[in-house]
């Protein structure tokens, strides 16, 4: 049986626009991935989200992206190792700000989106982001294993936490078939929760289902549930056994 960490993206909000279900999500999980303000997050959203996060005992990770607010964070940008390695640490300090304030601390890192995927293989981006890890006291980083990043984190001493996503289809070489193609998304939570645990099997130390898939709570809770009743522990990503 295995230490499990269950994350969404959290505060993905943006002046009028909301965002997710965040209200409803936060019981459930164990660690949540705030948007630090260039993919989505305002700071005074940043800050409420924090303070639910405080709230529910819930670990506060930052969710670092490319600078792409127009994009949400999902288009590639070819970015200069030292600039990106300096965003993603400009991102980790206004979270780490906005969170102290509610009586929180960051305790991990995951990329965002297209950033996410980029670091399963190009190298050179993988490397900014866990300098940037570095330059913050090292916190853990979540991604895919078997990564640029996984190595990037072995090479440098910052521990890794082993990633699966519930609710995201996978290809057969292990990385996620892109939203804009069919089967990208799974949202029944039977599948999911099914998913889970085979990830859970594989390796994977952290779980993620995404606030903006639909039925999100729903899922989450399926997944927890199906956690539960297989005999795993669940525990935040900086806590969890490393996978």
């Amino acid at each position: 049986m295995a230490e499990v960490d269950l994350n969404s993206d959290v505060g993905e909000g943006f002046g009028t626009w909301e965002g997710g279900p965040d209200a409803a999500l936060m019981p459930l999980l164990t660690s949540a991935n705030v948007a630090c303000g260039y993919h989505a997050g305002d700071p005074s959203l940043i800050r409420a989200t924090c303070a639910l996060a405080v709230c529910h005992g819930v670990a506060i990770g930052a969710q670092a992206s490319y600078p792409d607010l127009l994009g949400f964070g999902r288009r590639f940008l070819d970015m200069a190792a030292d600039d990106l390695r300096d965003a993603v640490l400009y991102q980790i300090g206004a979270l780490s700000a906005l969170a102290a304030a509610e009586g929180g601390a960051v305790t991990y890192l995951k990329p965002h989106g297209a950033l996410y995927n980029a670091v399963v293989h190009h190298e050179a981006q993988a490397d900014a982001v866990v300098r940037a890890s570095v330059d913050a006291g090292r916190l853990p980083v979540l991604g895919l294993p078997g990564s640029a990043v996984e190595s990037a984190c072995d090479r440098l001493g910052v521990r890794f936490v082993a990633e699966g996503f519930a609710d995201r289809g996978y290809r057969p070489d292990g990385t996620l078939v892109p939203r804009s193609e069919a089967g990208a998304l799974l949202t029944d939570p039977a599948v999911a929760a099914a998913q889970a645990l085979d990830l859970v099997g594989r390796g994977v130390r952290s779980l993620c289902v995404h606030s903006d898939t639909p039925g999100a709570p729903v899922i989450v809770a399926a997944v927890r549930t199906a956690l539960v009743d297989g005999g795993h522990r669940i525990v935040a990503a900086h806590r969890s056994a490393q996978g």
